[in-house]
């Protein structure tokens, strides 16, 4: 069995690259902690090769969108709320991070998003 972590960043905030890496990254630890402590046995089995994919989507309803989407099915996620001390305002949500889980589980929450 596959098991891989989805990161989706909104686009339509302008972030610079850094800061998006900076906000995937948060939305990753975030939810791999989570699953960590909910199925050990799904975390190990990511762990070895960390597989991750990055995605974009261009607006916060989108993002919250998927973050429903991932509930509604089972899969653990982590939407990030930025602190607001650079680039963006207090509060605004940046990313997302769905999984670790099977492949396939997120597939159905992610396929249709495009790459960052």
């Amino acid at each position: 069995m596959e098991y891989k972590q989805a990161i989706i960043i909104r686009t339509d905030l302008d972030m610079k690259k850094g800061k998006m890496v900076a906000q995937g990254s948060h939305a990753s630890v975030g939810s791999a902690y989570k699953v960590f402590q909910k199925n050990p046995v799904i975390f190990k089995s990511w762990f070895g090769a960390m597989t991750k994919i990055v995605l974009k989507v261009s607006s916060e309803k989108e993002l919250i969108e998927l973050a429903e989407k991932a509930g509604k099915e089972g899969l653990v996620h982590e939407l990030v709320h930025d602190a607001g001390r650079t680039q963006v305002e207090p509060g605004s949500i940046t990313a997302l991070a769905i999984g670790p889980d099977e492949e396939k589980k997120i597939d159905i929450i992610t396929s249709r998003l495009k790459l960052l």
